[in-house]
């Protein structure tokens, strides 16, 4: 059961989502849209870096933006993860050279002093489909298990898909009927043509395309089946939600109301999870808590019982307060936008049965994430593994500022 919470905060919109009542993502947006991932640019080369395979590309913002030789290549075709496959001796000097003149869509906002990622492997996204043009590729999307189900989406995808360009089937496209594809891939195919139109007469650098504005992402993204409820603050927003559902003939639409009544962010306990999920600490219902702590090189998360001391056996206290952290190392993961290596040190366990079932857990827990999530496995120390696709800026990076007094340590010097 999904439930999405809708405020307006003068020009800006804050959206929740909820999974099973428990609050799992939180998104801002304003009338011009919302982060940067997914907007396209017409940049320009600045520096080829041979000895990092790189270069920086000016693309209007503050900082250049960086581009591996990874992604400016045009790939032949993509692997299980769709992933662009690079033959592994091609060299940045060979593909880029200094004032040449790119198209670029940015994976990772910029942070720090670090500027954005850019790739030259362009994807347009719809709601059923990911259309990718420089790829001559049918893909679908791993979510969907049912082997039938899968092999429908990619003849139907195969069939209508443009002529020498790449898709992926989105897990939204469940069900969906040869029309909706058609017409889905129709509207990218679309939007593809004009921004080639538009990069003949377009300033360098410059802007060509902003990914959709905050409730359009929503309903592209996230609006699927599950989605029983959807509450807004105030009748325009709802209305703009109605209409953007109704066009795409989602019975959501009929599920949109409006509390007007204070803000709902605060009586539905969302700021109160946001500013929870801002500090190390995360208590679990149990009276176990974990520790999140995040370094430049990965994610470190520290499971420890706590105040939770169990009914019966050692054995049984230690599965039962892992079982229930695995749940919210997810959530965690999700809801403050952790993605990289990400290590999770789990009580110890004996029992090759019992660490089975904490992997187990972590791994349908994962599932519902938006974000590839890959779980490794357990390490010779008996720590757990996994990776989580970096997408978008993380909450601490949206709603803090490091510290100027002990410059982002978190300590009083005492020296």
């Amino acid at each position: 059961m999904r439930e999405i919470i809708l405020q307006g905060q003068a020009e800006k919109l804050r959206a929740a989502l909820f999974e099973d009542n428990g609050l799992v993502e939180v998104f801002e947006g304003d009338e011009s849209g919302g982060g940067l991932v997914g907007n396209i640019y017409l940049g320009r080369v600045e520096n080829v870096l041979p000895g990092m395979q790189a270069a920086f590309v000016d693309i209007g913002l503050e900082k250049n933006a960086f581009l591996y030789v990874g992604d400016a290549v045009p790939p032949h075709t993509l692997d299980e993860e769709e992933r662009p496959v690079v033959p592994p001796d091609v060299r940045v000097e060979q593909v880029l050279r200094p004032r040449q003149q790119l198209l670029v869509q940015i994976m990772k906002e910029p942070v720090g002093n670090k500027g954005a990622r850019v790739t030259t492997n362009l994807t347009l996204p719809g709601r059923y489909t990911v259309l990718v043009p420089q790829v001559d590729y049918v893909g679908v999307s791993r979510k969907i298990l049912d082997p039938e189900e899968r092999e429908r989406l990619r003849s139907l995808a195969a069939e209508v898909r443009p002529d020498r360009m790449g898709v992926v089937v989105r897990t939204l496209a469940q069900g969906a009927a040869r029309e909706e594809i058609r017409e889905d891939l129709g509207r990218l195919a679309g939007l593809w043509r004009r921004l080639r139109e538009k990069k003949s007469t377009a300033p360098v650098p410059g802007l060509l395309h902003r990914d959709l504005e905050l409730i359009l992402r929503l309903v592209r993204d996230l609006v699927d089946q599950e989605v029983t409820k959807i509450i807004a603050d105030r009748e325009e927003v709802a209305e703009v939600m109605r209409e953007a559902l109704a066009d795409i003939g989602h019975p959501a639409s009929r599920a949109v109301s409006v509390d007007p009544s204070g803000s709902l962010f605060s009586r539905y306990g969302v700021d109160d999870e946001v500013r929870k999920a801002l500090r190390p600490k995360v208590w679990l219902k149990s009276g176990g808590y974990l520790v999140v702590n995040s370094t430049e090189a990965l994610v470190a998360i520290d499971v420890n019982t706590g105040k939770y001391v169990g009914k019966r056996s050692l054995a049984e206290t230690v599965l039962r307060t892992n079982l229930e952290a695995a749940k919210e190392v997810a959530r965690q993961l999700r809801l403050r936008n952790l993605g990289g290596i990400i290590i999770i040190d789990f009580i110890d366990m004996d029992a090759a049965a019992d660490q089975e079932r904490v992997l187990q857990a972590l791994e349908e827990a994962c599932l519902p994430d938006r974000i590839k999530c890959h779980i490794l496995g357990l390490t010779q120390l008996g720590l757990v593994e996994m990776t989580r696709k970096k997408v978008g800026r993380t909450l601490a990076a949206r709603f803090t500022k490091p510290c100027q007094a002990c410059d982002g340590h978190g300590y009083l010097t005492m020296y």
